[in-house]
């Protein structure tokens, strides 16, 4: 139903999404002064980005319209797209836990340390779970500890790790305020004060996947050049898997689209490109977080995507924001672990976008109608020129800002005479 999307004028698009989602009804949400002096210090306004949404998404048998928050052209049209060739995108999700650490410096005898942390083991985890009452009661909460020594050049750590189970929350307030109230009890059974106690933004078990084959024959009608492409975006998938120059940006281009999502729904961005980055040097060399491989046999394109996405659908800023919640809803209140599914097929499908057009004819091609209508903008043109202007940008030589202005100074004369001639013909 989303065929010629961004075609549309704004208010059929609109309308378009109320028909996919009947119950909800698009209207112009604004973050309201009174909430947002409430989220931050120092309160002046509010700092605005487009909101669009990426269609054509299949995930797991079902039909998804994406909520995408995000100042970069070209993204958005690239998931829709890459979203339509990929087809059903099939996710799973791993656990739900997140870790908060307290840890104890200059130790001594680490082993006699450990020894009376091992003791006091369900004392600190019974402290911990009465403090997490409501998450509890929900069936989430504490979940065990681990405790271990670490040593450097500096002194020796013994730190207690805390594994909990956020449920559909963000979770970082609630385990701060068990490592909180954790923390003087281990204090007098260690005889010292704690260093540090805080949430981990690292989940290792709270992994998104996301996979999907695609027939070779939709990369291009002509057969031998699908076969081509099949072969290429292979290639520098695998090329991505042994230089870190291009593993960074073969990432950056993932989270274009992870992050965009992140922020229309009012999640913590910053904690997921965290998470995301120290997942993707867990080996010890930075990593791709996606995989393409070519079957020439079976004439198939198999894409997979692992990492970590520590997501909320509830508490928060999410709670709070009126547009988080109406994308929340758009996405038909998914659960946190369904949410972290859908980030990881857009970020398959973002990868996918990036490395067909690499492969084929380069980045730019794709960013140029886009960058033209960014240009426009900038140099001052209004909704009537807008498009006459990205056509003549688009057949220039070069395309920059000065370039632009000329061009615009051009049009506008051209129309001034334009209307000088109307009205002599009209006067004789």
């Amino acid at each position: 139903m989303f065929k010629g999307f961004y075609k549309k004028k704004i208010s059929e698009r609109r309308a378009m999404i109320d028909e996919f989602r009947p119950n909800l009804h698009i209207m112009l949400k604004q973050l309201p002064e009174s909430v947002a002096n409430n989220m931050i210090e120092n309160y002046l306004m509010n700092y605005e980005l487009p909101l669009g949404v990426a269609v054509n998404f299949t995930i797991n048998e079902e039909a998804y319209v994406v909520p995408m928050a995000v100042e970069e052209p070209s993204v958005i049209a690239a998931a829709s797209n890459a979203g339509k060739i990929l087809g059903n995108i099939q996710t799973s999700y791993g656990e739900r836990e997140i870790v908060g650490q307290i840890v104890l410096a200059e130790i001594d005898d680490p082993v006699k340390v450990l020894a009376k942390l091992e003791a006091e083991r369900e004392t600190l985890l019974s402290i911990a779970k009465d403090h997490a009452q409501n998450m509890v009661r929900r069936g989430g909460g504490p979940l065990g500890l681990r405790f271990e020594h670490k040593m450097s050049e500096m002194t020796d750590y013994i730190v207690i790790y805390l594994t909990f189970n956020p449920c559909d929350a963000m979770g970082a307030n609630a385990v701060n305020t068990c490592l909180e109230a954790m923390a003087p009890h281990i204090e007098a059974v260690v005889g010292q004060d704690a260093l540090i106690r805080i949430l981990s933004n690292y989940s290792e078990t709270a992994i998104a996947r996301a996979e999907t084959q695609v027939m070779v024959a939709k990369l291009h009608q002509d057969r031998e050049q699908a076969h081509q492409i099949a072969k290429r975006i292979a290639m520098a998938s695998d090329y991505a898997s042994i230089d870190i120059y291009r593993a960074t940006t073969h990432n950056k281009g993932i989270m274009n689209g992870i992050d965009a999502v992140a922020i229309a729904t009012g999640n913590d961005w910053r904690a997921i490109e965290a998470s995301v980055h120290a997942y993707a040097s867990r080996t010890g060399n930075y990593q791709p977080l996606t995989r393409w491989t070519y079957d020439a046999e079976a004439e198939i394109l198999l894409g997979s995507i692992e990492l970590p996405l520590p997501v909320a659908v509830v508490g928060g800023t999410i709670s709070v924001h009126p547009i988080a919640q109406w994308s929340l809803e758009l996405l038909n209140q998914p659960s946190a672990s369904q949410l972290s599914q859908i980030m990881a097929a857009v970020g398959l499908a973002q990868n996918f976008g990036a490395i067909r057009a690499l492969v084929t004819e380069g980045i730019q091609k794709g960013h140029m109608s886009l960058q033209a209508r960014s240009l426009a903008m900038q140099v001052g043109a209004t909704e009537e020129e807008v498009e006459p202007l990205v056509a003549q940008l688009k057949a220039s030589p070069t395309m920059s800002s000065t370039v632009a202005a000329d061009l615009l100074e051009q049009l506008r004369g051209q129309v001034s005479e334009e209307r000088k001639d109307v009205k002599y013909n009209r006067n004789r």
